[in-house]
């Protein structure tokens, strides 16, 4: 594996759809950047993150096409994130969907990471790219950007809806293409920013989504969980041992028993080598029910004694105890104020 990490093939092929409408041979591009066509035939596959930087540097210069990120963002489908994808269309609303970009857009790829924040009543969702290639970069997130708003608009089955604010750290295409972002996005975009952000109002995220599903949702995390593990290398126990934790609290489970077992050693084993990582069971168990009970606060209607129910707690009020003792809120204090410190 390379610096870069890897992508999945589902990354990819939203380049290649693009490439193929602009009538180019997409055959001899792959090979340039050195994979093999075929490659597209495998759903679940994955490929180094340098292959497809390469690749789509090339596709930049044989285009001469300085907002091509922004167009390729035009040929994004469910498929294009992988099973995120899939676990994004069964959401109830856009919140819920907004908010399993962080824990699972490892499954896309490792391009980059996604950092979201409250301010006031906007929503801001930051992206950090991990492509250094200068000619590749700005096209990345011009395409992550604009991936994000047709899909968003196509979930929620809703054209107009809109950013409020796009911040993008690359230079302006010119004063002749920059109409272009204006046209898909229907919000002021500023160049040359400190960060790559859009912003949003908070109460989109209320917009109800298309084709609900609490079920299938449920099954898919379960599948991403595994997929996250078994991308992860053998020294990042800590994360592996995370993701099985997350899998387990979604049946209401906290045994770590069962988590060694998982993961093929016995619990004297993951105890000793969490401890030579400098951390604990129950010290990743409380993260996990953190980041879960934040979501489950902001992006459900749960009832506050059905989320701690979910989470492994067997009393209400342990769980407002030890919610509180880290957030200085109260579970309930904390979804009205909405995140807000």
């Amino acid at each position: 594996m390379t610096a870069l990490g890897t992508a999945s093939v589902s990354a990819l092929r939203q380049y290649v759809r693009a490439a193929e409408s602009a009538g180019m041979d997409t055959t001899a591009l792959l090979r340039n950047a050195g994979l093999d066509p075929a490659t597209l035939d495998h759903d679940d596959g994955r490929i180094e993150g340098d292959q497809l930087q390469r690749f789509i540097h090339l596709l930049v210069e044989q285009t001469g096409n300085p907002i091509l990120g922004l167009e390729t963002g035009d040929f994004v489908q469910p498929g294009s994130y992988s099973v995120l994808g899939y676990i994004t269309m069964s959401c109830a609303t856009l919140g819920e969907a907004v908010a399993r970009i962080a824990p699972f857009e490892r499954l896309v790829g490792d391009m980059g990471t996604t950092r979201l924040s409250v301010v006031g009543d906007e929503i801001k969702l930051s992206w950090n790219c991990n492509y250094d290639d200068p000619v590749v970069r700005p096209q990345l997130v011009d395409n992550v950007f604009a991936s994000w708003v047709n899909y968003a608009r196509w979930l929620a089955d809703n054209d107009t809806a809109s950013p409020t604010l796009v911040k993008l750290q690359r230079r302006s295409p010119g004063p002749n293409k920059e109409s272009a972002y204006q046209e898909r996005w229907h919000c002021p975009v500023v160049f040359e920013a400190k960060e790559d952000s859009i912003t949003l109002k908070k109460a989109l995220l209320d917009t109800r989504l298309r084709q609900p599903d609490p079920m299938l949702r449920k099954t898919l995390e379960a599948h991403a969980l595994t997929q996250l593990a078994s991308l992860e290398t053998d020294s990042d126990l800590t994360s592996r041992v995370k993701n099985s934790i997350q899998k387990q609290l979604m049946q209401g489970i906290t045994r770590q028993d069962m988590v060694a077992d998982e993961l093929g050693i016995t619990s004297r084993t993951l105890q000793r080598k969490l401890s030579q990582e400098g951390v604990s069971y129950q010290k990743l168990l409380d993260e996990v029910r953190l980041t879960m009970a934040e979501d489950y606060l902001l992006n459900s209607d749960l009832p506050i004694p059905d989320i701690a129910l979910r989470l492994g707690y067997s009393e209400t009020t342990s769980f407002h105890r030890k919610f509180k003792s880290v957030k200085r809120k109260t579970p309930g204090e904390f979804r009205a104020s909405g995140g807000k410190p």
